[in-house]
């Protein structure tokens, strides 16, 4: 896609006051509205709420948004809730960049200019590497549920057999002629004078 035509929108998240008590949203997002190629930034104080999901797919809809950045919490928590907002709303899911300003700034920084400063600059990065995002498809692919263990030392031996237990196929894989690693060249063992093999 040409760089010229992406038209990204920003959604800068409150998070009650998780974010908002210590980064200036507001400032952020006047801030996100000078950055190039954003056609649309604004603040709202739960994002992840279905209201805000459907900020964004309105937003897609109305304002032939082609890009989307949203600046909230972890995306370990709600990455995959804007990617399906995105793709509800006509975009492909993964035109989607997140910036985590709770957990890197809000709950880190306690100087208020400090932390919205470092909000901008993780909003600015999202915006320029959202701009490279390429259209992906999910595709499901066949597999064999089997588990390789290379080294037939004491550690691969019992790798090999929790697996087993648990009900998986093993491949057990070692380049000696015998299992059993370093402990197989052992006499007996400590402490109770076992043969090793």
């Amino acid at each position: 896609m040409n760089l010229s035509k992406i038209k990204t929108g920003v959604y800068i998240c409150h998070c009650g006051t998780n974010i908002a008590a210590t980064v200036d949203v507001e400032a952020v997002a006047e801030f996100a509205r000078g950055l190039e190629g954003v056609a649309i930034a604004c603040d709202y104080t739960y994002m992840c709420s279905d209201p805000g999901q459907n900020l964004i797919k309105q937003d897609i809809a109305e304002h032939g948004l082609n890009r989307v950045v949203v600046a909230s919490c972890t995306p370990l928590m709600h990455e995959p809730t804007f990617r399906q907002a995105c793709a509800e709303g006509g975009l492909n899911p993964f035109f989607f960049q997140m910036a985590n300003i709770r957990e890197h700034c809000s709950w880190v920084v306690d100087d208020r200019a400090q932390a919205t400063d470092k909000a901008r600059s993780l909003v600015a990065a999202a915006v320029e590497r959202v701009r490279y995002h390429h259209s992906l498809d999910m595709r499901e692919v066949q597999m064999t549920p089997a588990t390789l263990v290379v080294g037939g030392g004491i550690a691969g031996m019992e790798s090999a057999l929790k697996l087993a237990d648990a009900g998986k196929q093993v491949y057990l894989l070692e380049r000696e002629s015998s299992i059993g690693g370093h402990m197989a060249q052992l006499y007996k063992t400590f402490p109770t004078l076992d043969c090793a093999a």
